[in-house]
C-alpha cells in the first residue's frame, strides 16, 4: 500500500514536468513564429510572386496581363541580353582568378609576424564595408581621362595618349574589374587568413629543414592546404561577379555603348526604367538558374576531385 501511495504522489510531478516541457516547446515556436512568417512571406512568397510576374506583361500602372512563357521566348531573341550576358561572363572570368590571387597574396603577406599587421588587415578590409556608390564616385575621379590620378602618373612617365578608361569601349570593363578587385580583396583576404591559421607550423619547419624555398613552401604546402578555402572563395566570387551592379550604376550606367551593361543592371533598367516588370522577372529567373547550375557544377567537381584523391 505504501508503495502504491508513493507512486500516486509522483504521478502529478511527472505530469507537471511533461506539461511544462510541452509549454516550453510551444513558447519556443511562438518566439520564432514572427521570423518564420517573415521568411515565408518576404523570401519564399516573393520568389513565387516573382515567377508569377515573369509569366505576365505588367508595367506597374495597369493590371498584369497573362502571357505565359512569352517573356522567356522573347529573351532568347533579345540581342541585348546576349551582349549583357557576354559582359557578365567577362566580369566572372577576370574577377574570379584575379580576386583569388590578390586575396591569397595579401593573406600570406599579412599572416607573417610583422609590425602593424593589425593596421594593414583593417586597412585592406575597410573598402569592403564602405558604400560601393561612394567608392565609385572616388574612382570616377581616379579614372578621369584629363585630371585623374592614373592618367596623370601615366603622362608623367612618358605615355602620351593614356587610355580614356570609362569612355573607352575597350578599357571600361577592365577599369570596373580593377575597382571591384580593390574593394573586395580585403574580405576574401580575411577568409584566407582564417584558412592559414589552420595550417600547422610544423609543416613549414620541416620544409625549412629540407631546404625548401619560400616559393616552394607556398606552392607545395600553403596552396594545397587552402583548397577548401579557395573553393568557398571561388563560389562567392562567382556569385559576386554575376551580381555586379552598384559599380556600374555609379560609374558607367552600362556604357559606353552597352559594353559594361551586366545582367543585373539590365534587369534593373528593364524593371525601373522601361517598366517591363514581367520581362525583368524572367531575366532574374534566368540569372538565378545560371548561378544555380554553375554552383551545382562546382560542388559536383569538388566532390569528384575529393573522391579521386581518396
Amino acid at each position: 500500500m505504501q508503495h502504491t501511495a508513493s507512486e500516486r504522489a509522483k504521478r502529478p510531478r511527472v505530469l507537471r514536468r511533461q506539461r511544462w516541457g510541452d509549454n516550453e516547446t510551444l513558447m519556443g515556436w511562438l518566439f520564432i513564429l514572427p521570423v518564420l512568417a517573415g521568411v515565408a512571406v518576404f523570401t519564399y512568397g516573393a520568389l513565387v510572386y516573382s515567377f508569377f510576374i515573369s509569366l505576365t506583361d505588367w508595367d506597374l500602372l495597369t493590371p498584369a496581363k497573362w502571357t505565359g512563357f512569352s517573356n522567356y521566348g522573347m529573351l532568347l531573341r533579345d540581342e541585348e541580353f546576349y551582349q549583357t550576358f557576354g559582359n557578365t561572363l567577362f566580369f566572372v572570368v577576370t574577377m574570379v582568378p584575379i580576386g583569388i590571387v590578390s586575396a591569397m597574396t595579401l593573406a600570406i603577406l599579412i599572416h607573417r609576424p610583422l609590425k602593424g599587421a593589425g593596421f594593414f588587415r583593417a586597412s585592406y578590409y575597410l573598402p569592403h564595408i564602405t558604400s560601393t556608390i561612394a567608392i565609385g564616385v572616388v574612382w570616377l575621379w581616379i579614372f578621369n581621362p584629363d585630371i585623374g590620378s592614373i592618367n596623370t602618373v601615366l603622362s608623367y612617365i612618358g605615355i602620351d595618349n593614356p587610355p580614356r578608361w570609362l569612355e573607352s569601349t575597350f578599357w571600361a570593363k577592365p577599369a570596373l574589374v580593377l575597382m571591384r578587385i580593390w574593394q573586395i580583396s580585403g574580405y576574401y583576404m580575411i577568409l584566407y587568413l582564417a584558412g592559414l591559421q589552420t595550417i600547422p607550423d610544423e609543416l613549414y619547419e620541416a620544409a625549412s629543414i629540407d631546404g625548401a624555398s619560400p616559393w616552394q613552401k607556398t606552392r607545395y604546402i600553403t596552396v594545397p592546404l587552402l583548397a577548401n578555402t579557395t573553393f568557398i572563395v571561388t563560389v562567392l566570387l562567382m556569385i559576386e561577379s554575376f551580381n555586379i551592379f552598384e559599380a556600374i550604376l555609379a560609374m558607367t550606367k552600362g556604357g559606353p555603348g552597352g559594353t559594361t551593361n551586366s545582367l543585373l543592371y539590365y534587369i534593373y533598367t528593364e524593371a525601373f526604367q522601361s517598366y517591363r516588370m514581367g520581362y525583368a522577372s524572367a531575366l532574374a529567373w534566368v540569372l538565378f538558374f545560371i548561378l544555380f547550375v554553375l554552383t551545382l557544377i562546382q560542388f559536383w567537381h569538388r566532390r569528384k576531385s575529393e573522391g579521386a584523391r581518396m
